[in-house]
């Protein structure tokens, strides 16, 4: 005669892999959890330079920055109002103004303090100042 065995695990198995699990989450969590702000943070800095590269392009094209009231649309739609742009790029100089990782626009003020022009996030928690990833992160402190 032959006996039938039941193939399974027991209670203890189970524990045992449960409580493998879970020091593994706790070891390993902290570390990723952290990294969603920096990320944004990156983000933010990548799509300042970009802008900054655009902007580059409309002064080349037009001898000048885009006025404070012009805007970064002016890098999407042809201006209007003073300085006029001499050659405006009849395809732009992005497909479209980009907004912030936490869903803000991007400050733009020409001219600038810090530069011909200043283009920042405020960060997190979209107001001036701050810090950590609530820090205003301004072009002018991105690797360009």
């Amino acid at each position: 005669m032959k006996q039938s065995i039941q193939k399974g695990f027991t209670l203890i198995e189970i524990m045992v892999v449960m409580v493998i699990l879970g020091l593994l989450v706790a070891i390993v969590a902290p570390n990723i959890m952290g990294r969603g702000d920096q990320a944004k943070v990156t983000v933010a800095k990548t799509q300042m330079s970009n802008i900054a590269n655009a902007l580059d392009l409309y002064r080349l094209d037009n001898g000048h920055y885009p006025s404070t009231q012009q805007g970064l649309q002016a890098l999407v739609t042809r201006p209007s109002g003073s300085p006029e742009p001499r050659n405006w790029n009849a395809d732009g100089y992005l497909k479209s103004v980009p907004i912030d990782p936490w869903g803000n626009e991007y400050q733009y003020i020409s001219p600038g303090i810090e530069g011909p022009y200043d283009l920042f996030s405020y960060g997190s928690d979209g107001r001036e100042g701050g810090e950590g990833d609530a820090a205003d992160i301004s072009v002018w402190d991105v690797n360009r």
